[in-house]
């Protein structure tokens, strides 16, 4: 179900939050719904969601795409622009998950679809996958209840498929 009711994104059984974009427009598009409430709301109760792309972006503290801007603030750490050859970072990557991801569970040696200028490095006490583009990035946490992925497994092909059903199990 698609809504932007706070309540019934509160209590729903998974959360997803898409993303697409700039970093500031997902947060004022975020922050009219009091979405950043409810996603705050749902880590402390550890109620499944998940992020993706600009979605994983801001759960962080803040990003430096376009000047500077907060983020939801559920981790400490910030986004910053990839130290890169080319951007944007477009088109398939692989990852190296952690050996304790369920995400990754079964697709580990997979490659994932990815578009994207900026991204976060790490995240301590986190499960944490990684990729590499001019640097290494953070590719996907999970950190209880809350997963995010920095690529689209939704463009993923069946390695994408598989990971949103390993995130599904939590439901």
């Amino acid at each position: 179900m698609l809504t932007s009711d706070p309540d019934v994104a509160r209590e729903a059984t998974g959360l997803v939050v898409p993303g697409v974009g700039a970093f500031s427009a997902c947060m004022n598009g975020l922050n009219t719904v009091k979405a950043a409430e409810v996603i705050n709301a749902r880590y402390k109760e550890s109620r499944p969601t998940i992020g993706i792309c600009i979605g994983m972006q801001v759960l962080f503290a803040d990003s430096d795409e376009n000047g500077t801007h907060a983020g939801i603030k559920i981790w400490p750490t910030s986004v910053r622009k990839l130290n890169a050859p080319v951007l944007p970072h477009m088109g398939w990557n692989n990852v190296e998950p952690d050996s304790k991801s369920l995400l990754f569970a079964g697709v580990e040696g997979e490659s994932f679809y990815f578009v994207h200028s900026y991204a976060a490095r790490d995240l301590p006490g986190a499960k944490n996958t990684y990729a590499t583009h001019g640097e290494k990035f953070l590719a996907a946490t999970e950190d209880g209840a809350l997963s995010a992925t920095q690529f689209h497994p939704e463009k993923s092909g069946k390695a994408g498929l598989a990971l949103i059903k390993n995130w599904s199990r939590s439901l």
